[in-house]
């Protein structure tokens, strides 16, 4: 089948140049600017390599002078309905992206090097931000906690809506989340109202930041910086989990986790006990390391 005739379809591979932008430094803080060119030079050589990609990298991609209007054509072609146009929801999101002084998209630069530095599944930041829904979902709950800001409160739960139906991910609007993030996987993960998640936490499958019951008000977790949520795990009722903690999978946490802690179990205990809890040395959301304390605690109940 023939190839579709779009200018940068014809665009021969300068491997040299190619060499250069996309191989730089991973750790280095770049410009949104300087990721954005790094990102379209990811398309053009997956381009070369599957033509069949052609357009649909044109359109999300190789057709948008930034990584703004990128996204917000995007996240409103992932959400739009026959009845909640495309063209109107990518206005929506322009511009509330363009109004918030570059906050939201310092966030985005930020998790999108989250998910490249910290999944081995992630090929390239454009496959990130094509693929990944964890990142999208996370995305445009920015967008719609800015709505909620603004008292927007209408549009906000749309949004919050439209994300859990189409990426499987329900993170109310009201919530607060820094930046830095890895939804991993993402779906099933519920973040309630008034859950505020700091910033460079790694967050798996199938979590539940949620509240114990009918309290009204402030009801539900405060998870610190550097913080790993294994899958499966439920932390219920306005408590704090401190910096840099690891939360197993398939732990139940209903009371404070204390900093650089290991909890795990239903309901969570500390490993190492009460008393001397286990510290960790490095942070749990960079390093994804989910078992080497864990292992020790199963090892120590059986």
């Amino acid at each position: 089948m023939a190839v579709p005739s779009l200018p940068f379809c014809k665009y021969e591979l300068n491997k040299f140049h190619t060499h250069t932008v996309v191989d730089e430094v991973e750790h280095e803080d770049v410009s949104e600017h300087s990721l954005w060119l790094k990102m379209q030079d990811e398309a053009r050589i997956d381009v070369t390599l599957e033509p069949i990609l052609c357009s649909y990298y044109h359109t999300s991609i190789l057709s948008h002078k930034s990584l703004l209007t990128a996204l917000a054509n995007h996240l409103a072609i992932k959400l739009s309905t026959a009845n909640l146009p495309h063209a109107p929801l990518s206005d929506l999101f322009k511009g509330i992206l363009e109004g918030d002084d570059l906050n939201i998209m310092d966030a985005v630069k930020h998790d999108l090097r989250a998910v490249k530095e910290r999944d081995p599944a992630c090929i390239s930041y454009v496959h990130c931000f094509l693929n990944f829904k964890g990142f999208l979902a996370c995305q445009a709950h920015r967008v719609a906690h800015k709505l909620w800001l603004q008292g927007r409160k209408v549009l906000a739960v749309m949004i919050q809506n439209r994300v859990s139906e189409v990426l499987g991910v329900d993170i109310h609007p009201g919530a607060k989340i820094g930046s830095g993030i890895l939804l991993d996987h993402a779906t099933g993960i519920v973040v309630g109202e008034t859950a505020v998640i700091g910033n460079d936490v790694s967050i798996l499958h199938s979590v539940t930041l949620g509240s114990t019951g009918k309290i009204i008000g402030d009801r539900h977790p405060k998870i610190g910086d550097g913080v790993v949520i294994g899958a499966g795990t439920c932390i219920l009722g306005n408590i704090k989990v401190g910096d840099g903690a690891n939360i197993g999978a398939g732990s139940v946490v209903i009371k404070d986790v204390p900093p650089r802690t290991t909890v795990v179990g239903n309901p969570a205990k500390l490993v190492g006990g009460k008393n001397n809890p286990t510290k960790l040395d490095n942070i749990p959301s960079f390093i994804m390391d989910h078992t080497s304390n864990i292992s020790h605690f199963y090892d120590y109940c059986v």
